[in-house]
């Protein structure tokens, strides 16, 4: 039934489903044949259409028949290499707008359609393939939107195959990948795998799948393994001990490079930049907890995710503790003293991030709070602070397997909000303040000895100061010049960094704004500055610095603004399927190569 038309406020008349209807009639009349001018060919199949309602739906057919072509006036137009099946589809569509889609024509319709330039079947088409992905069909989609020229359909897949790329390797698709394509897929830095030794994985099933065409390809796809961050116990008993890999030149000299990276840590920056970049994935995850919010105290546990870019909440602090240090041991956060309110605590708890319970653990023989915390070959320190009614020059030891605490040598300088962190088996001790001021000084403690001695001072007094390693090196963050209380003080951008072989701190490109209580860690080769205060707010500012190009640039915010907040990174735990796939892996033997024998054969017959 028609439908009546109505009268907008502009006094012209509209009919709803005018084109609708116009469609309908049009697809009638082109199935009883009437008033059709043209019929496309396609392997023989003879399929017949309107040129108007075809270059109306097609810019491919608009082309056709509106210039001075030979097909724009020809009854029959036959289109070569199109599939038949899938052009009667496309035709369909451009009558009714409907369309189905399946696994077995959804490619060839897609095809059709990239060539007839219809943006709608395309887009239907990526979308029910993007539905479709599973890891054991991703490659294969990948390569055909690559084909295909869809680019957004080829990043979701891209993500796809990295998200899931210890199930995608165990897969036929990933085997018969050309090496070309192996070597794209393995220089990826955003493969989700809990360690690189999944790589090496990947390039030996790949490579014993057809051992005796493939081993060639050794010196192009082995230097695609970071082997320096592969643990050296693997490298010996599962690379070193294959003939395959024992017996490639390039290969030894990878083994020898990744032999020198773990006995000469002093040498690493010789090594080459790209095999010593930890993939995203490995790195761990970043924890921010507690520091000073809008509510003088934040209890809000968040972590970070380097691959997403995205900071996360995912617990809580059992109270608003303020002022704390934190370390990591065995995969757990040890939140040590602090204060609660006025009252100096020497508590320690201790937080689990899978299960997300806390725990009590024994506490300091001294209470602390603006200490500093650190894991030195095992044992935890807490250096310094206030106890409520002085600054200290103490330092406590703990012992995780006997659990109880022991003080070790004196610093020579009493300190609170300094900067504390291990480098090439020392813990230094860097800046803070001792009531009167804020400090340049820097000094390190040799646990052999038990004894603190001076280093280098730092280049700026600086008081709640930023302390974080990277590549061998110590970096002082930010930080104030004068009481955290003070309004007038000034809060620094400037960030310096101390070569312990040079016993030299240099300065190096600042942070985008000056603040005091910024925390820092290294995450992977690059270091984050994490929060503070600019003297106005508390921010949710974080920055990241990469020591290879001296340039700080933005990553993702906190959830929430803090200052003085402790962050520490948890490593990836390898889970069990990943450990048992790893230990049952074929390496590849040189019994598998029968090129020789194949020769031999192929002579005496």
């Amino acid at each position: 039934m028609a439908s009546e038309p109505t009268a907008g406020a502009d006094g012209v008349f509209r009919a709803s489903g005018h084109a609708d209807g116009l469609l309908v009639r049009m697809d009638r009349l082109r199935l009883q044949h009437a008033l059709c001018d043209v019929t496309l060919v396609a392997d023989g199949r003879r399929i017949p259409a309107h040129r108007l309602l075809l270059s109306a739906a097609s810019p491919y057919f608009e082309v056709m028949f509106t210039h001075d072509v030979l097909e724009a006036r020809a009854p029959v137009v036959e289109l070569k290499q199109v599939d038949p099946d899938a052009l009667q589809m496309v035709v369909d569509f451009c009558y009714t707008g409907c369309l189905e889609l399946n696994e077995q024509t959804v490619e060839l319709l897609l095809t059709t359609a990239s060539l007839l330039q219809l943006s709608q079947i395309q887009t239907a088409c990526c979308h029910f393939l993007e539905k479709q992905l599973h890891p054991s069909n991703c490659i294969g989609i990948g390569l055909f939107a690559e084909r295909q020229g869809c680019q957004k359909l080829h990043r979701s897949v891209q993500r796809f195959t990295a998200d899931k790329f210890v199930d995608v390797i165990r897969n036929n698709e990933f085997l018969d990948l050309p090496p070309d394509e192996v070597a794209a897929l393995l220089a990826l830095d955003d493969l989700n795998i809990p360690s690189e030794e999944v790589i090496f994985y990947a390039l030996n099933i790949w490579l014993n799948h057809d051992l005796k065409k493939r081993r060639k390809h050794l010196a192009q796809l082995m230097p695609l393994v970071r082997l320096p961050l592969v643990s050296p116990q693997f490298v010996v008993d599962r690379i070193q001990c294959s003939p395959v890999f024992s017996s490639d030149r390039t290969c030894l000299s990878l083994m020898l490079e990744s032999q020198s990276f773990h006995l000469l840590p002093e040498r690493r920056f010789s090594v080459g930049a790209e095999r010593t970049r930890p993939r995203k994935a490995t790195v761990g995850t970043l924890y921010a907890i507690g520091g000073m919010d809008r509510e003088k105290g934040s209890t809000v546990i968040e972590r970070y995710d380097l691959r997403s870019d995205r900071w996360v909440q995912c617990g809580f602090m059992t109270s608003r503790r303020l002022q704390f240090g934190v370390a990591i041991i065995e995969e757990r956060l040890y939140v040590v003293g602090g204060r609660e309110g006025l009252k100096t605590l020497n508590t320690v708890e201790c937080y689990d991030p899978v299960t997300q319970c806390w725990s009590c653990q024994p506490p300091m023989n001294n209470h602390r709070h603006g200490l500093g915390v650190a894991v030195l070959g095992g044992p935890l320190y807490a250096v310094g602070g206030h106890d409520g009614w002085g600054y200290l020059n103490t330092v406590e030891r703990w012992d995780p397997h006997t659990k109880l605490w022991s003080y070790v040598g004196n610093m020579q300088h009493q300190r609170s909000t300094c900067g504390v962190a291990a480098l090439n088996g020392r813990l230094y001790a860097v800046g803070g303040r001792d009531g009167s001021s804020c400090l340049r000084s820097c000094e390190s403690f040799d646990p052999h000895t038990n004894r603190w001695s001076a280093a280098a001072p730092m280049l700026q007094r600086r008081g709640g100061v930023g302390v974080g390693v990277v590549n061998g090196c110590l970096y002082a963050l930010g930080g104030s010049d004068a009481p955290a209380t003070s309004p007038n003080s000034l809060k620094f951008s400037c960030v310096e960094r101390y070569d312990p072989n040079t016993d030299q701190w240099t300065e190096i490109a600042s942070m985008v704004i000056g603040r005091d209580g910024v925390a820092a860690c290294a995450l992977g080769q690059w270091l984050f500055a994490v929060g503070g205060s600019d003297g106005q707010q508390y921010l949710r500012l974080v920055e990241c610095y990469d020591p290879q190009t001296n340039e700080w640039k933005k990553s993702a915010p906190l959830s929430i603004a803090r200052a003085a907040a402790c962050v520490a990174v948890v490593k990836p735990v390898v889970p069990a399927a990943v450990s048992e796939l790893l230990a049952e892996m074929p390496v590849a033997s040189a019994d598998r190569d029968t090129s020789d024998e194949d020769d031999q054969d192929k002579q005496a017959g």
